[in-house]
């Protein structure tokens, strides 16, 4: 066995880096949020069933990068809040078409503001030239 390990530096990786700024965007969202109770993924999910009204589970999965088994989840916990609703297609008895709901659409409203004070937090200690290299590898 090597005792390569023993040299390395977990901040100089990549991936250990990119983990703890997800780690950190979480918990700024999170922090921001407060008693609002939504998580990164339903806020991705809600943002985009409100821009695009009867979105269907399998196109918002692949819109913001999850699995069709793990999106069917978020949406569970989204419509017990009364936040979308999720209906059969009428061409597809498969497909399940999702539509925000006034709720949906008053606390997407009202979480928008925070989310993006959080996205600020996030990139605060960055200079302005910083923050758009940043975004710009990203």
């Amino acid at each position: 066995m090597s005792d390569d390990w023993k040299n390395l530096d977990l901040r100089t990786l990549p991936g250990h880096c990119a983990r703890r700024v997800h780690q950190l965007a979480v918990a700024l969202f999170a922090e921001e949020l407060g008693d609002i109770n939504l998580t990164p993924v339903q806020y991705s999910s809600l943002q985009i069933i409100c821009k695009t009204p009867g979105i269907d589970q399998k196109s918002l999965a692949g819109t913001i990068g999850l699995d069709t088994s793990t999106i069917a989840g978020v949406i569970d916990r989204l419509e017990a809040r009364g936040l979308v609703l999720r209906n059969v297609s009428p061409s597809d008895r498969r497909a399940r078409l999702l539509t925000p709901t006034e709720k949906g659409i008053e606390t997407l409203a009202d979480v928008v503001p925070l989310m993006l004070k959080s996205q600020d937090r996030l990139l605060e200690p960055l200079s302005n030239s910083e923050k758009d290299e940043f975004m710009r590898m990203m």
